[in-house]
């Protein structure tokens, strides 16, 4: 840090799946909570005069049944969430107590090319590429269909975080997402209609989370306020770019992804 003196970071780094984090719960907390400590210890210690966006995560909030906003009741149902509650709490820390630049996003879910398939949207389609190519069978496994989730592309995320560096005030939080919600079944539905060979959906308890959250939609008025940002991918070319890009990758590695 002190040889390159940044006047940005953006510290998107850090364990991401909910999943895993209830199979190895002291993971999150360490690359989540205390990576960020360190990262503002190096900031501190090379005295750097930056402006850093966390990342944090929608997945702290409690469901509801209407758009979140940031002022709404938190419940982190899962060691992920908790870990992105503690690192939230750094980052306001950092700001009120040592002064430094600070500013968190929390992003609602987001998908695109490179996505792992442990995410739910890059799954399906990974599923859809290898059964395309023959090398799997024509099934779909599937988790919880019913949950409601604020999908958006990556490109759209990621031109919010410039947005927030760029406009957004530190020691404040901004919720990112396109304030639509879709259910992972019409996920689903709209991915394997894009298939170019029939397959039928399985049910996979493997696949299913404890404590998922029914419903998480994000009210981002205070970013469009701040950064004037307004999503520009749809939601057709987020999969049919998402479906191509496993689709190459399929066929590139011969199903071995």
């Amino acid at each position: 840090m002190a040889a390159l003196r940044p006047a940005a970071v953006y510290h998107l780094a850090g364990a991401s799946q909910v999943g895993e984090s209830w199979r190895d719960t002291a993971k999150p907390l360490e690359v989540n909570v205390l990576a960020t400590a360190h990262l503002f210890d190096a900031i501190r210690l090379a005295n750097l005069d930056c402006r850093v966006l966390v990342t944090g995560s929608a997945a702290v909030y409690s469901p509801s049944n209407v758009p979140i906003t940031e002022d709404d009741p938190l419940a982190p149902p899962s060691p992920y969430a908790l870990s992105k509650l503690a690192q939230e709490q750094l980052a306001m820390h950092a700001f009120r107590y040592e002064g430094l630049s600070v500013i968190v996003a929390r992003p609602f879910n987001h998908t695109g090319p490179r996505q792992l398939p442990a995410f739910v949207a890059p799954s399906i389609a990974r599923q859809i590429a290898l059964v395309e190519q023959g090398h799997a069978e024509p099934v779909i496994r599937v988790g919880n269909l019913d949950a409601q989730r604020d999908l958006s592309d990556v490109r759209d995320i990621v031109r919010a975080y410039e947005g927030l560096i760029e406009r957004g005030t530190p020691g404040q939080i901004y919720n990112v997402g396109s304030g639509v919600g879709r259910s992972i079944r019409s996920v689903l539905e709209a991915l394997v209609s894009r298939s170019r060979v029939p397959v039928r959906i399985e049910s996979d308890p493997a696949r299913l989370r404890p404590g998922d959250s029914p419903a998480l939609v994000a009210d981002s008025s205070r970013l469009r306020a701040a950064t004037l940002w307004q999503p520009r991918v749809s939601f057709d070319e987020m999969l049919e770019d998402l479906l191509e890009y496993w689709r190459e990758q399929v066929r590139s590695s011969k199903g071995k992804v």
